[in-house]
């Protein structure tokens, strides 16, 4: 509950100031800004960590597991903007940050007396993310662009699980390499305030690396692939 309240309050946040900066259609604001090469500013956002999963092609060899999916859990992010422009239309944005993360995998499990439960494993990271995206800028309308955005980024687990070890041995963990590899592409608007610009941005990443550790127990072994996948809402003030 307390994650939605945030997601709304933060979207209000985005919708209340896009409002404000089309209240007044005097002289357009920060005439000047576009021209400058360097800009810098900060980023907050919400978002939806994921798994793209392949499973074995025949989960009847395990006898109880009837069937593997995933769970999309929400989480934030924070990070510093950083912006090259390259040309009227053109700028190389570099957005360090940090993002708090959670998935879940969910294991379909039946007992002998044909009795079924959900088996939730749960992977919570902590991400410190190194995207480098090329920004493609429509003709400014007034105080309003829009843009795309595409590009590659690093990332990092600080709290990794790959090497965790459980306390109690019939605790089993699904275990994820820290180090991953994401292809990104989004939208978003920019909105020239008056001492400032606000941008919204819907963004989507695809992992390439595997990230699963093999392990031998069934929650490792009935899945052969593992790729993040996430949606993101940033709202950045530069």
């Amino acid at each position: 509950m307390r994650k939605k309240l945030i997601t709304i309050i933060l979207l209000l946040l985005g919708i209340s100031i896009s409002l404000q900066a089309q209240r007044n259609l005097g002289l357009p604001n920060l005439l000047k800004y576009d021209k400058q090469r360097f800009h810098f500013g900060f980023m907050i956002g919400y978002n939806q960590y994921d798994f793209t999963m392949k499973t074995k092609g025949n989960l009847n060899e395990y006898d109880s597991l009837m069937r593997i999916y995933t769970s999309s859990l929400s989480g934030f992010n924070l990070g510093i903007v950083a912006n090259l422009r390259l040309g009227e239309y053109f700028d190389l944005r570099f957005i360090p940050g940090l993002t708090f993360a959670d998935r879940m995998l969910n294991y379909s499990i039946k007992y002998n007396n044909n009795q079924e439960f959900i088996s939730y494993k749960n992977v919570e990271s902590v991400f410190l993310d190194f995207p480098l995206l090329v920004k493609f800028k429509s003709s400014r309308m007034h105080n309003v662009r829009a843009y795309v955005v595409g590009g590659v980024q690093y990332s990092r687990d600080l709290i990794s699980n790959a090497k965790k070890q459980a306390a109690n041995p019939r605790e089993i963990y699904v275990k994820v390499y820290p180090d991953d590899f994401q292809f990104q592409t989004g939208v978003g608007f920019d909105f020239y305030l008056t001492y400032f610009k606000f941008s919204t941005e819907l963004k989507m990443s695809f992992g390439v690396p595997n990230i699963l550790v093999p392990e031998p127990h069934i929650y490792s072994t009935s899945v052969t692939g593992l790729k993040t996948k996430v949606i993101q809402i940033s709202f950045l003030f530069e």
